[in-house]
Formats: structure tokens, sequence, C-alpha cells
């Protein structure tokens, strides 16, 4: 005898009694034409000002826009790009934000997922295109005029996002600091912005081994970033030095990756060249700094699965690029409030090449000479003797 199949619970109703008050009473619909009249409670709501609103807005509408049927009308592309702002703001969760917008939780989930995959295919040629020459040339003279670092073409890091436990995942997610996360890896200027990133790799692996297996590890091996030629330091008569990118011990040393010196054995050079990349390194801490200010989504755990966590953390990169150069002001005060913690990362790296070493003491032997040196670096580095 074959069983019959459960029958299906009907649907009680069609739309629940509070969401249909969605037009008098959500917060889109009650709140949202007040807040464009007072820029600082905007500026507050949705992290940008409103003409850094209007400008994506106008960017991202066509891919955000769907037809009212003749069973309901859709969410515009504003109400849309409010909610998601507001998730990545606050990190509130859906069932929240149900409450707050009068819309439908698995609506709300869809909403976000699908905006952050738009904000990323949309938006990512306006604020973080692939690096050309030139663009690497003007990195590296900000790094010099910010940092007194020549040659130096980003700062790199890996940043740990919260995430819950994906099942069956054992603990490939889980990191050293004793939590489950994705790791966005991260090039940063000297304006804080991003310039690469890789994002989504497993939290137990380490900075090293990221970045080894990442597309930009790759493409710095193969010489395929198209970095300039080497050229000579400043006010130096030396050989030419290749450009470099600055990163901490958790990284291999090669000629275009820069670490600082073993923390055995440290004389006055190697302290005043660890201090100098230490100074042109701490854009990339301040750049993680700001964006989990602004967007406070990674104050605490990404609700989702991986593979929604990584359309999120995307998003968040863009965003932050996006008002960095679209809406610069509003970040004076989150400027103010960042300070950059150096914590030496204990994984093994492997033994580095002779041709890393002897560019990590070109560099060393520069920031000694009188062309290099700079004035206080000696009264810098005596705390740490």
């Amino acid at each position: 005898m074959v069983d019959e199949e459960p029958e299906r619970r009907r649907r009680r109703q069609w739309i629940h009694p509070i969401v249909a008050q969605r037009y008098r009473k959500g917060q889109f619909h009650s709140l949202y034409k007040d807040l464009r009249q007072d820029p600082f409670k905007f500026r507050s709501y949705c992290r940008m000002s409103v003409e850094a609103f209007d400008n994506l807005l106008s960017l991202l509408h066509p891919h955000l826009t769907f037809m009212d049927t003749c069973m309901r009308r859709s969410i515009s592309a504003e109400q849309r790009l409010i909610v998601t702002l507001r998730f990545l703001a606050t990190g509130n969760s859906f069932a929240s934000l149900h409450f707050e917008f009068l819309l439908g939780i698995s609506t709300i989930s869809g909403i976000v997922c699908h905006t952050c995959k738009v904000i990323w295919q949309h938006l990512r040629e306006a604020v973080m295109p692939t690096p050309k020459a030139e663009d690497w040339l003007r990195i590296a003279e900000g790094f010099y005029q910010s940092a007194q670092f020549p040659n130096c073409i980003g700062a790199l890091d890996g940043k740990h996002i919260r995430v819950k436990k994906p099942p069956h995942s054992g603990s490939r997610y889980f990191n050293y600091k004793q939590y489950f996360s994705v790791v966005l890896m991260a090039l940063a200027d000297s304006n804080y912005r991003f310039v690469i990133v890789d994002i989504g790799a497993y939290g137990s692996s380490s900075d090293s081994r990221i970045f080894s297996a990442s597309r930009m590890g790759d493409r710095l091996r193969d010489n395929q970033l198209a970095l300039p030629e080497p050229r000579r330091l400043p006010g130096s008569a030396g050989p030419p030095a290749p450009f470099v990118i600055v990163a901490d011990e958790g990284f291999a040393l090669s000629p275009h990756m820069m670490r600082p010196f073993p923390r055995r054995d440290l004389d006055d050079r190697k302290r005043i060249f660890n201090y100098r990349l230490t100074r042109a390194r701490r854009y990339v801490e301040c750049a993680f700094g700001i964006l989990s200010t602004r967007w406070r989504v990674f104050l605490s755990s990404i609700q989702m699965n991986p593979d929604n966590a990584t359309l999120v953390i995307q998003a968040c990169v863009l965003l932050h690029n996006f008002t960095r150069i679209n809406d610069a002001s509003s970040d004076a005060d989150i400027d103010q409030n960042i300070t950059s913690s150096v914590i030496f990362d204990q994984s093994r790296t492997g033994r580095p090449g002779t041709a890393g070493l002897a560019v990590r003491d070109v560099y060393a032997d520069y920031f000694c000479s009188p062309e290099g040196a700079l004035s206080w670096q000696m009264e810098a580095i005596r705390g740490s003797r």
C-alpha cells in the first residue's frame, strides 16, 4: 500500500495584516522623505550623504527595478537600497528589519543578497578598477608623501570576519582567535581605499597561505600586476629598487613583498626599517577600522552562509571605497577615532629567498642614509630597544 503524501498546510493569509500596513507605517514610507530633509540624520541612518546616496542609486537603479504585476506592486529600487544599507550599517537581524520596514523576512533576505550582488557587479569597475602602471605610481607617491616610504604600492593584511558556523564544516572556518570566520585579504592605499581584495578564504588558514593561493598572489608571482619598472629611491645614487608591498610577519618575504626583520638580535638599522615599514603598513589596519566603524554588520557574527556572507563583505568593500571617493567629508569623525594595533602573526612562512633579503637590505640601508633618514626616527625607536 502506497503511503499518501501529507497534505500541504494551507496558507492562512496572502499577506499578514501587519505587513499590509507597509505603505502607511513602514519605516521607508513614513521616515525616508523626512530624513532627506535632515542631512545629518540621513548620514547617520544610511552612512552616507544624501548626494552620495542619490549618486549610488542612479548607478544601480536599472538593476534594482522590477515590474509590477497583477498580484502585487514591486518594491522600489530606493527601498531595496535603503533596506540593504540599513542592514549593512546596523547588522540588525532580518527579523528585526521585518518589524521596521514591514517586509517579509524572506523578502528582506532576498533583497539584501540581490542588492549586494548588484553592487559588486556594477560598482566594482567604478570604485575599485584593476590597477594599471600609472595607478601604481600614484599610490606610490601617496605613500611617500604620507608615510615617507618610497616605491610602496600598498599595505597588505587580512581581516577575520565573524560568521555563524556553516553546517558540516568541521574546523575549516575556526580561526586562531577561537571563532568562526572568513578572511578578507586586502591591499590598501594611503587614502584608506582598497585596491585589490580576496574574500572568502577559510578562517583556519594563515595569511601567507591565503595570499599564496589567491589570484592576487598568483599575479604578483607571475609579474602580471602591471607594476612599474624599478626606479632609484629618492635622492639615492644606488641601483633601482623594485616597487614593493608592505606587510607584517605573517607574509613571506619576496622581492615585491617587504616584511619586518625578526624581533631577535635587532640593531638600530633593523629597528628603523621595522619602524618605517610599520608606519606604511598601518594604513591597511586603519582602512579595516574605518570599514568596521561605518558598516557595523562586521561588529557581530554575520548570520548567513559563507557564500552570502561573502556577498555582504564584497558590497561593504565597494561601498567603503565609494564613500571615500564621493563622500570623504563624512569620514572625518571616523578617521579621528581609528587607531592601528600591530599584532604580529607567528605563523611560519618559510625561509625567505635571497632576492627578497637583498631588496629589504636596500631599503634598510636607504632609511639609515642621509637621503632617506627621518629626523625623528632615532627618537621613535628608543622605546623598542
